[in-house]
């Protein structure tokens, strides 16, 4: 059967999945298929352009995700749909990076348009909406980037001495997980500030 799209952006995710975007590459990807690099072409003129089409099918599953408008506060709804597009970056290795390193993403585009109208719907002016969505999509995007970066090995760290260098930081870390809440819980706090909405944590 011959080699069509789908199976070739299929396979790269996998191989982003399995061994993280710098591993893609035409030639690996060509040798998982069992095919010749130049038969790729016929696909995806580039890697630029596989990244793009790695990136529409990320934000494919935002879109997909996002909920309905209930008719109330267009912000909340913008959160909500964050909370998607992490979800999707967070399903796949190095998603933020792929997201992030894609130039012509049709379906970031289209993740922009529909929150953009869904805010001018619900009576938000376009300048502010779209200062909003950028803000918002920068925010999660940046958030999922740091995420999933590689953690380093642990320095040896004096852990009183780190303390008394930061106080207030770490006395506002360990008031913040001591209630119980979680890493999810902290990308939602901080990005109800990013949208202006009502800090739920008080």
């Amino acid at each position: 059967m011959p080699l069509n799209r789908d199976q070739v952006l299929r396979e790269a995710m996998r191989l982003v999945d399995d061994e993280g975007l710098d591993a893609l590459s035409l030639r690996t990807l060509a040798a998982r298929l069992g095919v010749q690099a130049p038969t790729l072409y016929w696909h995806v003129k580039n890697k630029a352009a596989l990244v793009d089409a790695l990136a529409d099918a990320i934000m494919d599953e935002a879109i997909g995700a996002a909920p309905a408008s209930d008719g109330g506060d267009a912000r909340e709804w913008l959160l909500a749909a964050l909370g998607q597009l992490r979800v999707a970056l967070l399903r796949h290795r190095d998603g933020a990076r792929v997201v992030a390193g894609a130039r012509y993403s049709m379906r970031r585009g289209d993740f922009s348009e529909l929150a953009m109208a869904t805010l001018v719907a619900h009576g938000v002016d376009l300048h502010h909406a779209r200062l909003l969505v950028l803000a918002g999509e920068r925010y999660t995007v940046g958030w999922v980037l740091e995420e999933q970066s590689p953690a380093p090995d642990p320095p040896d760290i004096d852990v009183d001495a780190l303390r008394a260098r930061f106080p207030v930081v770490t006395r506002g870390i360990t008031e913040y997980f001591s209630a119980g809440r979680t890493a999810d819980d902290l990308f939602r706090d901080a990005a109800r500030l990013v949208l202006h909405l009502p800090d739920e944590t008080r």
